[in-house]
């Protein structure tokens, strides 16, 4: 939250549990902010204990307005181990234009202190609100504890605000290991903390009477304890749920206050969405597309099906809030707008990327298709070949693709008024490709057309929105009473006995050893996509044994591991894939909206207002505009295929010559090849962060030189058409010159596939023909890790059909609950 340099905000996933802490006794219901009593003053309040340093965050309001404005203050706790030097939170869940409050012990006393910052830099300190230290701080050899009173701190300038009636915020949390440099000086200079996350907290809930908050305010104790709770499920279904309800024995009893009178603790069963499922047919690791979709056909099945997530949430109707300024008001955050895409890759509180993998991979609800630019190509025969490495028994693909269709159709005009906009680019770029014989298509309404076929971007928009798994099968998924969603859950390994999983370790403290277990026959899918469901694979013990035995070494996991003897040695992490180059053209049509560079802070007002009016116009699609492709010969005789996206602007350039930024003439092809020979090698490093270990870009002469050729093709034709210039490579170079020099770390096209090969023989793969791997009774894999080869579009919509086959075939497989 407080930092000197960098980027990096203050809102990333992490770990949220409520757990009892010294001097508390926790009553656990879920992984969002829960209730709990502090059994030394008696205040009930509502927080969480994140697993990672032990530090209770806790909050309780005034009781809402029946009328006029809402309370501006509450009633604050924080209880920390002395390992933490300091600690501190935002109440608004961002670092920028928020209140951020900090605090930390100095010689047996509580020094805190106020901040405000508009970047990301060291927070000015901020004189608005009041507080007050209440009687039961205190300071002793392992922890510190701080009990506060916070006025006017619910609204600070420049019209920042938390909103106290919400049920679905997301607050900040930080903690450090490094002390602040003067801890006599509330207002002390401090470097950035050492680690931070995000929770739910259902403010609209955490209320007490005035009568209970005057008393607390005041230095007073005791009160009682409100129970919110709701969804119980009928008798029918308890087969499939187990509830966690504890209530510390002390409480049972009635504590007392400092008058020595007991105090009651009462139970109101009333109407707040925390529950919890204990043992479940089915855990799912991770909310992308292929967890998700897995997670929606199991269910419908009559499973019982537990979904993970160890980010938060992403559109409106997930739960998420992060908004530009120019949606408030809606329930649109920035992942519901398709044209705020570009802006994934510039915006400084980029919370949505996981932090402990070295390339892009959403840590969020929707995984990947939360934060792509959904382009959405339906798989062709050619995508599920056995040329293309997938078994005979994934050859029939179609049924489940109509099956995908039916549930998520494609669109190439996403503006909910039919018109396509900023289309320049599209007519520039194909008067230069139907010189060399490119015709044009509706790319979906063939998809087993790809040599010299261009068409209209194709996505998964929906009524002008971002749509994919998020607003079709998770949704319906969402209805049903055996699903549950739960976020902000980081699955540390499956725990297994040889061959059998038992269930989940996750970082969730609130239930015993952050185990959930499985019901029996009950199997476990792992749908974290390449670098995730790979690292859970390692941290199990199942891969290489160079990477478990990084996980040996590390003190936290190693001890997760099973005996050496029950290593399963599988090629996990091999076969990666994923190749993509840009060029960079200019010409006097074309508009390249300033790069995409304001569309979150500040996009040309028509545009913004046309979108919040009907879902129309720039704002309702991402910044691809046309897609191309081609067969391209091979020196060896193989044959690989050049995919294009041409866009109007990106988010970053790179070009030595000149070009008039100002006036927006600016277009951009991003090229693929597919059907290639080059592999990489995945893993994690030291830390267990996932890291690719051998790039996979161009280590095959034959890819090299198929796609210089492509690369060549492509711009024979740039004199035919008046005005178009090639800036990148620029004219000082040839294209071998410009392939050689390309720097691999930007040859990243996020489409990483193939580090859990499926297959028939377990010493060429990591799954079989059913996803489960090798080696198990009841572990799968559903994502893109499975995936043997790149298809020729991007791999989008092949990795959702490929998760309605999966989990057809998951749910036929003999031994299931």
């Amino acid at each position: 939250m407080f930092k000197i340099q960098g980027s990096e905000s203050c809102c990333n996933s992490s770990e949220h549990v409520v757990t009892p802490v010294p001097g508390h006794s926790a009553l656990v219901l879920s992984q969002a902010a829960a209730p709990y009593v502090d059994s030394e003053n008696g205040i009930s309040f509502w927080g969480i204990t994140d697993a990672a340093h032990g530090v209770t965050y806790g909050h309780v309001f005034p009781p809402l307005a029946t009328s006029g404005a809402q309370p501006t203050e509450y009633i604050g706790e924080i209880v920390a181990p002395v390992a933490n030097k300091w600690v501190g939170f935002s109440m608004s869940g961002s670092m920028i234009s928020s209140l951020l409050i900090a605090a930390w012990p100095n010689n047996g006393n509580i020094v805190f202190t106020t901040r405000y910052a508009t970047s990301n830099v060291l927070p000015d300190v901020y004189t608005g609100p009041v507080i007050t230290t209440l009687p039961s701080s205190h300071v002793n050899s392992t922890h510190w504890k701080w009990v506060y009173r916070c006025q006017n701190c619910t609204t600070w300038k420049n019209g920042g605000s938390i909103d106290v009636n919400s049920t679905s915020s997301v607050p900040a949390w930080c903690a450090s290991t490094i002390a602040v440099d003067n801890p006599a000086n509330p207002a002390t200079t401090m470097v950035q903390h050492t680690d931070f996350g995000f929770y739910f907290f259902p403010f609209g809930t955490a209320h007490v009477s005035a009568a209970l908050y005057n008393n607390w305010a005041a230095g007073g104790t005791g009160g009682t304890l409100n129970l919110l709770l709701y969804n119980f499920p009928s008798a029918r279904n308890r087969r499939h749920w187990r509830w966690l309800l504890i209530i510390d024995h002390h409480y049972q009893r009635g504590p007392t206050n400092t008058n020595g009178n007991s105090v009651m603790i009462l139970l109101q069963i009333s109407s707040f969405s925390a529950h919890m499922l204990l043992s479940v047919d089915y855990i799912i690791v991770g909310s992308g597309p292929g967890g998700i979709i897995a997670a929606d056909r199991i269910s419908q099945a009559g499973k019982s099906v537990l979904l993970l997530e160890r980010g938060g949430p992403s559109t409106g109707e997930t739960g998420g809030t992060y908004q530009a300024n120019w949606t408030k008001g809606t329930n649109l955050t920035k992942f519901d707008v398709p044209g705020l895409f570009e802006s994934m890759f510039t915006d400084a509180n980029d919370f949505w990327w996981c932090k402990d993998i070295t390339v892009f991979a959403g840590c969020l609800v929707g995984g990947g298709t939360s934060v792509n630019g959904a382009l959405y190509w339906l798989p062709s025969d050619n995508d599920f070949a056995l040329s293309a490495g997938w078994p005979s028994q994934w050859t029939n693909h179609q049924q489940y693709t109509s099956m995908l269709k039916a549930r998520l159709p494609p669109t190439d005009a996403p503006s909910t008024d039919g018109k396509r906009y900023l289309e320049q680019v599209s007519t520039v770029v194909a008067n230069m490709l139907i010189p060399q014989g490119y015709r044009n298509v509706t790319i979906n309404d063939s998809p087993n057309a790809k040599d010299h076929v261009y068409g209209y971007a194709a996505y998964d928009f929906i009524g002008g929105q971002r749509g994919g798994p998020v607003a079709s099968y998770l949704r319906t998924a969402k209805a049903r009473k055996n699903f549950q969603l739960q976020m902000y859950t980081n699955v540390l390994n499956v725990v297994r006995n040889g061959s059998q999983i038992t269930g989940v370790k996750t970082n969730d403290t609130s239930v015993k050893d952050g185990f959930f277990p499985l019901n029996p026959n009950g199997r476990v899918i792992l749908s974290g996509g390449t670098f995730g469901s790979a690292r859970l694979l390692f941290r199990s013990g199942i891969g290489p044994t160079d990477m478990i035995n990084l996980v040996k070494n590390d003190p936290v996991a190693g001890p997760n591991l099973p005996p050496s003897s029950q290593w399963i040695n599988l090629p996990v992490g091999y076969n990666a894939y994923n190749p993509s180059i840009n060029m960079v053209f200019t010409h006097p049509t074309v508009d390249s909206y300033n790069n995409w560079a304001t569309v979150f802070t500040d996009p040309p007002a028509a545009d913004a207002a046309q979108y919040l009016k009907n879902r129309s116009g720039i704002m309702a699609q991402a910044s691809p505009r046309l897609n191309f492709w081609s067969a391209l010969g091979g020196s060896d005789g193989t044959t690989r295929w050049l995919q294009g996206t041409a866009r109007p602007g990106a988010a970053s350039i790179t070009t030595t010559l000149p070009y008039n930024m100002r006036r927006s003439n600016l277009h951009y092809n991003r090229i693929s090849v597919v059907g290639i020979k080059s592999r990489g090698r995945i893993g994690i490093n030291a830390a267990l962060n996932g890291v690719p270990l051998v790039n996979p870009w161009l280590n095959d002469a034959g890819d090299k030189s198929a796609l210089i050729q492509g690369l060549k093709n492509i711009i024979s034709t740039v004199p035919q058409v008046s005005g178009l210039q090639l800036i990148m490579p620029d004219n000082t170079m040839t294209m071998e010159q410009y392939v050689a020099a390309y720097d691999p770390s930007t040859m990243n096209s996020n489409h990483w596939v193939g580090s859990n090969i499926i297959g028939t023989s377990a010493g060429q793969a990591v799954v079989d023909v059913n996803t489960k791997v090798f080696g198990t009774n009841n572990l799968f894999v559903v994502d893109a890790s499975i995936i043997p080869t790149l298809p020729y579009g991007n791999p989008h919509g092949h990795i959702m059909s490929v998760a309605e086959q999966a989990a057809a075939k998951i749910l036929a497989l003999a031994g299931g609950p």
